[in-house]
């Protein structure tokens, strides 16, 4: 292996003990928590690894990064989910490679993805990006429909072709009451959850927790965490 297979390797081992010990702190199995590694920033070199070490689902953020990357890789067996803020002008390039959106927050969004995943021919995953700093029935500081929101959004995309309605998504907000406890956020997200799956019982995905905080997430019972630094090492330019 080389130097960097060794620290990857060794990485996602250190990951897997902490999601595995979540787990078992939880009275959950492993099995039932799906690790996504969030590739954003890294070559398509380390995607390579990764799914050499047993990755399945990999994460991106930006449409120009993603879409040749994903080009690059699409030998590999890999899910791949786009969990960025989404402009509709970006929609059809991530169409061509996103199997999951994970940044559904308002209807425009959802009518382009549809035109798009009917257009080439493909069923896309999405989840509704919930924004628990929006208060009710605002926006999210970094995008998501308020909690008010979520009900009408589901049902559009349920009805929507082309389109598949997972479950929810969120991100530890830094602002408002949820700021600095993520556990409350994401147990609250678990609530939506539970409300969401009253209507549609397929929608069973919620996917929360990243680098600092999946141990929380796995407790209030997240079934999909998203982790990139502590794979992958701190990006370039940010520390």
């Amino acid at each position: 292996m080389t130097n960097r297979e060794d620290q990857l390797a060794a990485n996602l081992a250190a990951v897997e003990e902490r999601i595995a010990a979540a787990c078992s702190a939880a009275g959950r199995t492993r099995e039932e928590v799906t690790l996504i590694v969030v590739t954003k920033t890294y070559p398509a070199s380390d995607v390579r690894i990764l799914s050499g070490l047993g990755v399945r689902h990999v994460a991106e953020n930006r449409d120009q990064d993603a879409a040749p990357k994903a080009a690059e890789c699409r030998d590999l067996p890999l899910s791949w989910h786009f969990v960025g803020q989404l402009q509709t002008n970006k929609v059809r390039s991530v169409v061509g490679y996103a199997d999951v959106v994970q940044s559904v927050d308002r209807p425009k969004l959802v009518t382009a993805l549809s035109r798009e995943a009917v257009r080439a021919g493909r069923e896309v995953g999405c989840l509704l990006q919930v924004a628990l700093d929006a208060g009710e029935s605002a926006r999210g500081e970094r995008g998501g429909v308020a909690p008010g929101g979520i009900e009408e959004l589901a049902g559009l995309v349920a009805a929507t072709p082309g389109l598949s309605l997972g479950g929810l998504m969120t991100v530890a907000p830094l602002t408002g009451p949820y700021a600095g406890n993520q556990r409350a956020a994401f147990d609250r997200l678990m609530d939506l959850s539970t409300v969401l799956r009253g209507g549609h019982p397929a929608a069973t995905m919620v996917s929360a927790g990243m680098s600092a905080d999946l141990e929380q997430a796995v407790a209030a019972g997240a079934t999909h965490v998203r982790v990139g630094t502590a794979v992958l090492g701190v990006r370039p330019g940010l520390g």
